[in-house]
């Protein structure tokens, strides 16, 4: 009840705190789509409409607009974090044949207290070198049962490998080859879960978990046909709820790309709307592989497969996303950029581009558990983005309630109206900030990897940073303060 009560307060307050400091934002654009954006002044000259944010002068095609309203709200222009399609564990037991005997005693055994129990996992090994079928059944057992804890703490790595060694003493197990397609797919390591999935099918043919893993992989891959087939396939084999949101997803992307043209680059798979210009979207590939090198060198990692890029209408955009109308781009794993009216890869559209793909590098990096404030704190820092403009109403927001701004460190963004998504990308972006100001980017990396291992962001924020979420709004503060106060 608690945590519900403070989080409408905090999006209350930060209301009223805008409220005071949107004296600031002079002007709205409002776009034929119906997206409004904040700025603050406007200007008209020929067929461009320039205006001024807090990131600087900013320029729109005269056609995509509806009209100005002079004094309105800041409202945000890009995306509200990564929202991929759910995917839980696969759901389908060992078959009674192929577990030993003593099978609720070996479950028991490998997990003591808090920790896999190596010895005990050490000791059947051994005994599995005798060969004996029985005692490789223990093994691989007792490996699954250690790879479904670590799993269920998030330690992806040491999943992986448990998983990996109950194969290794039973690779002909469904059940095994299954889970460790599952963890490449939570890796999005797609093209590696494919090996997996093959084999699993080969054993078990008509199984729709079989089927559903194979959906997301060729859907991580791009390859919606296949995605679509597969989806149908394991809904036809049993109900299942995620299948149908996914497959409804999948075909409603299908069929808006039919008509689309494609290209491609060394770690992009680019889909775009006949609307869009041939020249324009080789311009974005080449954009794309330039933040890719600058991304790919910041945050030491490569994500192991190609990345996908749609180029929409606004319309279609907004039709396809559903998102909010606030939300400017969109990165669900694939990226989602509107770009209608547009003949050249302007400033802005090379800055959107460069937030969407960070976002895309913290996922895989974190392998999705990074919260919304660090992936939209680091990719309004990677695009360029700092604090000058709205520090001081930070200021005032956190002085008026020191315990608002740790509201924005959990939570759902896409359900912020736009005064309090403004408010959180303004902090999200302070926080970063401060952390790479104080300590570079190398303990970003160092936060990243400890939420890749399972931590919480908190907990991996304490351990390089040696603070809590109180502490470091503090201290974000307290930099806002010493960098930007006149």
């Amino acid at each position: 009840m608690l945590c519900i009560w403070r989080s409408r307060r905090g999006i209350v307050l930060v209301l009223g705190c805008l409220t005071v400091c949107a004296s600031a934002f002079a002007d709205t654009i409002v776009l034929k789509n119906g997206r409004r954006i904040a700025a603050l002044s406007v200007t008209q000259a020929g067929n461009k409409i320039s205006y001024e944010t807090p990131s600087g002068t900013l320029t729109l095609p005269r056609s995509i607009v509806d009209h100005i309203e002079r004094g309105g709200v800041p409202t945000v222009e890009a995306s509200a974090g990564v929202a991929r399609l759910s995917l839980k564990p696969p759901e389908t037991e060992p078959a009674a044949a192929d577990l030993p005997p003593n099978r609720s005693e070996i479950e028991k055994r490998v997990v003591q207290g808090s920790e896999v129990d190596r010895n005990y996992l050490a000791d059947l090994e051994t005994e599995a070198r005798s060969g004996k079928a029985v005692a490789n059944q223990n093994a691989a057992l007792a490996h699954h049962a250690a790879s479904q804890f670590e799993l269920a703490h998030g330690d992806m790595e040491l999943a992986l490998a448990d998983e990996r060694s109950a194969l290794a003493y039973a690779p002909e197990q469904p059940v095994f080859l299954m889970n460790t397609a599952y963890i490449h797919l939570r890796r999005s390591e797609f093209t590696q879960s494919l090996e997996y999935l093959e084999h699993a099918r080969r054993l078990v043919p008509e199984d729709p978990e079989v089927s559903k893993l194979f959906g997301w992989a060729y859907y991580g891959l791009n390859k919606l046909d296949q995605a679509v087939v597969e989806w149908k396939h394991a809904a036809s084999l049993r109900q299942d709820a995620e299948v149908e949101a996914a497959l409804k997803k999948a075909e409603r992307d299908k069929l808006e790309e039919a008509k689309y043209k494609e290209n491609e680059s060394v770690h992009f798979m680019l889909r775009y709307s006949g609307a869009a210009e041939p020249a324009m979207a080789r311009d974005i590939l080449r954009t794309l592989e330039r933040h890719y090198e600058t991304i790919e060198t910041e945050l030491s990692y490569s994500p192991p497969d190609s990345i996908g890029v749609i180029l929409y209408t606004h319309q279609a955009f907004a039709d396809i996303t559903q998102a909010p109308n606030w939300v400017g781009a969109l990165n669900d794993g694939r990226i989602r950029v509107p770009v209608q009216g547009l003949s050249e890869v302007t400033p802005e559209l090379s800055r959107v581009l460069r937030h969407e793909l960070t976002h895309s590098f913290i996922q895989q990096k974190t392998l999705g558990h990074a919260p919304t404030w660090i992936h939209e704190g680091l990719a309004q820092w990677m695009e360029g983005k700092r604090s000058d403009a709205m520090a001081q109403m930070l200021e005032r927001m956190y002085a008026a309630d020191p315990q608002l701004s740790v509201t924005h460190y959990e939570g759902e963004w896409m359900k912020f109206s736009p005064e309090a998504a403004a408010a959180a990308y303004a902090w999200a972006l302070a926080n970063v900030e401060y952390l790479v100001r104080s300590g570079g980017m190398a303990d970003i990396d160092r936060i990243l990897d400890r939420i890749a291992a399972g931590e919480s962001a908190e907990s991996a924020l304490r351990a390089v940073m040696h603070c809590d979420y109180a502490d470091f709004s503090h201290d974000t503060v307290g930099y806002l303060q010493k960098t930007y106060r006149n």
